[in-house]
């Protein structure tokens, strides 16, 4: 068995029921996709669009390719063949480009809401209260190709695990008021995807059920 198969192993006895793990490929070939894949991993995360839509088709089609990373509106329609989740909607504007797409090759498409809670002003994602402010005056609603199914968060770049947990437990508490507040009849509303290689267990602490995992799998990144 591979290094790869290892780890994904190893991850994978450590995840309570319920949570699902994320193999985080980016800049990795897709030789070393396919050996994940073959390990038994399904859900591969990419940040960028070109790498995700050139690995996809040659990569067997059951994979589910979630979009991590930061989308343009303008790699929008590239993207939607291949996606199963975008993780990264991180503005009203880029929610609407994706149903605008999705309705055009008719399928729906599942969606977190990105939120910003680290420290870093580079990371994208909304205010807490902005979002809020957005589905209080439903300017989320109208687009029945987008299934929201939750939020997406990054802590901020640091070993103060006191923080990276306030972190955390913000999102975990935004996701249970606005669940009670603007999705309490929808079972689909129901993903938290947060926690990387260095702090998964604590995301998983606070309720995250989707962890976005990539050195631990794959080792360094080959760029």
């Amino acid at each position: 068995m591979s290094n790869i198969a290892d780890n994904i192993e190893h991850l994978e006895r450590q995840l309570p029921e319920g949570v699902k793990l994320v193999a985080v490929s980016k800049y990795h070939p897709v030789e070393v996709v396919q050996e994940a894949y073959d390990a038994g991993q399904r859900i591969f995360g990419e940040n960028k669009v070109q790498e995700l839509v050139a690995k996809a088709p040659q990569l067997p089609n059951d994979i589910q390719w979630h979009m991590i990373g930061h989308l343009q509106t303008n790699k929008v329609r590239m993207l939607m063949p291949h996606v199963a989740m975008i993780q990264s909607i991180d503005s009203i504007k880029l929610l609407r480009t994706v149903e605008k797409e999705a309705a055009r090759i008719d399928r729906t498409v599942d969606v977190l809401l990105q939120l910003h809670v680290a420290r870093e002003e580079t990371k994208s994602g909304f205010a807490v209260g902005e979002l809020l402010a957005a589905l209080a005056v439903n300017e989320l609603d109208n687009c029945p190709h987008v299934r929201v199914r939750g939020l997406m968060a990054m802590a901020t770049n640091t070993d103060d695990q006191q923080q990276i947990e306030k972190e955390f437990q913000l999102v975990a508490d935004t996701f249970r008021l606005i669940k009670e507040e603007f999705y309490p009849d929808d079972a689909a509303f129901d993903q938290i995807s947060m926690g990387m290689s260095d702090d998964w267990q604590l995301a998983v602490k606070h309720g995250a059920t989707l962890v976005r995992v990539g050195s631990a799998i794959f080792g360094p990144r080959q760029y």
